[in-house]
């Protein structure tokens, strides 16, 4: 018989235990539960929260890591760019996605959450035709407690097809070409889908649920930040640097490849690092710039102000790249930066400008994290730019360009 799996971010999941497998339990789900509008019917049996024994039981393995497939994000912030998805492509899609996993016998549900701090967090529920798919994608979260996902606000809704037809790109406008398969996101639906293989590809996956929750984590207090931690003893410190310079020094960092969020309290992280979970407020924050001209000195100590005007542009020699995030904004970079200052000003958190790029004194990977450090121990002059070149006037043509309203306590 057939049944309604509710996947709507407003209803909560009704079901009733038909079997115990080692403390989790897979559902027949109640025919008495109301419908949503673009909900999954259970055919057979929907597998609620298996761990990784349990899911390799039921067939999963680990499948080959793939990379650089398609990302298609609908629902931008004003200003971001238009949508790489238009709202009719990705209700079609969506339609044909569920009816798919609707048309398999047994489906695998996984919830969990995205933050690692239960005051911030954003609620996910996974819904997969694969136990391959749950499995690797299962490790990304953080653990929550059942029913948690049914209770939230605003929870996200994870939609994994692995085995569609190949040519459901075509019904969006990708074409025949992405065999390996494809992610679509929407932002205003708190919705993700990946298709075929896109399950493998565990970057562009983070990207696209990190877009999905920054809204959710900013709203709720939490700042959601491109950055990595240095934790030294009982000193931690908040970095922000370009991919090349964590790449060199990753082992010294957490987490190795995601955000954090900082808190009002302290410090977490997106994903599921394997380690420590919350972290104390950092003693400092450390923006990492790339200038070859010189004009920006080796290192110094900014005032709030100048740290979130640095910060927002996230100049690398001739690009900038706000808030330090290559990803897919989804909350005003602006505002985030504002949030920022706040932060640093309300918990007296030292901020300094370090220049990885400076001419002769190039300083990358292990070195970078030894400036840090030595750094905290000594009398840092405040920032003061070098003479020559314009590179003070290039910062302001583009962040006006931008973002027109500035506060006045955003300095070069």
């Amino acid at each position: 018989m057939l049944q309604r799996l509710n996947v709507s971010t407003s209803q909560c999941l009704n079901v009733s235990m038909s079997q115990c497998l080692s403390s989790q339990y897979f559902y027949h789900l109640s025919q008495t539960h109301r419908q949503s509008t673009f909900g999954v019917i259970v055919k057979d049996q929907a597998f609620l929260n298996l761990n990784s024994s349990q899911l390799q039981h039921k067939g999963a393995t680990i499948a080959e890591s793939l990379s650089g497939l398609p990302l298609l994000v609908r629902g931008h912030v004003p200003g971001g760019g238009p949508s790489e998805i238009s709202k009719p492509h990705f209700t079609k899609l969506l339609k044909q996605v569920t009816n798919h996993i609707s048309s398999i016998s047994n489906i695998f549900v996984h919830d969990g959450a995205i933050g690692s701090s239960p005051k911030c967090d954003v609620k996910v529920r996974l819904i997969s035709d694969n136990p391959s798919a749950m499995l690797s994608l299962s490790h990304m979260l953080w653990e929550t407690p059942t029913r948690a996902v049914s209770q939230d606000s605003c929870p996200l809704t994870v939609y994994v097809a692995t085995s569609i037809s190949p040519g459901i790109g075509e019904s969006i406008g990708l074409g025949s070409k992405e065999n390996d398969g494809f992610i679509a996101a929407d932002i205003e639906r708190s919705s993700l889908i990946l298709c075929g293989k896109a399950f493998s590809d565990s970057n562009t996956t983070k990207e696209a649920l990190a877009a999905l929750s920054w809204p959710v984590i900013f709203a709720r207090g939490g700042l959601p930040l491109s950055a990595r931690l240095l934790v030294s003893g009982d000193s931690v410190v908040l970095l922000f640097a370009p991919k090349r310079t964590f790449k060199s020094c990753r082992d010294l960092l957490v987490p190795s490849d995601a955000g954090v969020i900082l808190y009002s309290n302290g410090l977490g992280f997106l994903f599921q690092t394997g380690g420590s979970n919350l972290f104390k407020l950092p003693a400092s924050v450390f923006l990492a710039s790339s200038d070859s001209s010189g004009v920006i000195p080796s290192v110094s100590k900014l005032s709030p102000g100048q740290a979130a005007y640095h910060f927002l542009a996230g100049y690398q020699n001739g690009k900038f790249i706000p808030a330090y995030n290559k990803g897919t904004w989804s909350i005003d970079p602006l505002e985030l930066a504002k949030a920022f200052m706040s932060k640093l000003k309300d918990d007296q958190i030292s901020s300094y400008l370090f220049n990885v790029n400076g001419g002769e004194n190039n300083v990358n990977g292990k070195d970078f994290a030894k400036v840090v450090q030595s750094t905290l121990s000594e009398n840092i002059p405040p920032f003061q730019a070098k003479s020559g070149g314009d590179l003070e006037e290039k910062y302001k043509s583009f962040l006006l360009s931008k973002f027109p309203a500035l506060p006045e306590e955003f300095s070069f």
